[in-house]
């Protein structure tokens, strides 16, 4: 008689449900589109700028950050099959692939939207390595991620709580406010994300804060208040570009 063993669930099948959340708040999506269409500037006719969003989701991000780049080529860019279905459905141009080697020629794209994506890798620095292959000389990074030390972070480890967008479960959320999970595995702190991208082989131009969609509503003009410090906001955008 033989038996198989149950089959356990892992990172890859927690990505390809459907339930998981795959888009990220169209606040920091604008905010990302209006500084990268402002460091690409107008595309020249017959010559658009390749844009890939790694990582892309359902596409929403992408959609929202089109109209913004127009004329140029946006590419969306994930690895799970269900999110690039329903990414069709807003993007002209879907490649599938994983971040550990992309399907993608070197220094073959002049930009890359690179939103919430980070937290969730096992092996962020060959993703950048990647990143930094495929786009050309000078290429811009967008890369966005939550802030472990977000204004209400330092308030919740002060009490004992657990950070919030932090996780130490893929079944449930335990010891921290939230019902979500989402597969949180890395959080920065605007000191250790610019490190870590400059180490990469990164020359950082900037980083600002973003709202969280996820505060709640009375608290949410304190959260964008805090967006002028990004050291205390809840969201990091960082701008980047290849040396």
């Amino acid at each position: 008689m033989t038996t198989t063993t149950p089959h356990r669930p892992g990172l890859r099948d927690f990505y390809e449900n459907p339930a998981v959340p795959v888009a990220s708040g169209p606040s920091r999506t604008l905010r990302q589109a209006r500084a990268l269409a402002t460091a690409l500037g107008p595309a020249t006719a017959g010559h658009p700028r390749t844009v890939l969003d790694i990582g892309c989701g359902d596409g929403t991000a992408a959609a929202t950050a089109a109209p913004l780049l127009a004329g140029h080529r946006v590419v969306g860019v994930d690895w799970s099959q269900d999110a690039l279905a329903r990414a069709r459905t807003h993007l002209p141009y879907t490649v599938r692939g994983e971040l550990t080697a992309l399907p993608l020629r070197s220094a073959s794209a002049d930009a890359v939207l690179f939103s919430e994506v980070i937290e969730h890798l096992v092996d962020p620095d060959t993703a950048l390595d990647e990143i930094r292959r495929i786009l050309r000389p000078g290429g811009h990074l967008m890369l966005s991620t939550p802030n472990l030390a977000a204004w209400y972070n330092r308030a919740l480890l002060l009490a004992g709580v657990q950070p919030v967008f932090s996780e130490v479960s893929l079944r449930a959320i335990h010891g921290r406010p939230g019902k979500e999970v989402v597969g949180h595995l890395r959080l920065y702190t605007p000191r250790a994300l610019r490190e870590f991208v400059a180490a990469a082989g990164f020359t950082v131009v900037g980083l600002k804060g973003a709202p969280f969609h996820g505060v709640p509503r009375p608290l949410r003009p304190l959260d964008r208040l805090a967006c002028a410090r990004p050291r205390l906001a809840s969201i990091l955008l960082l701008h980047a570009r290849k040396r």
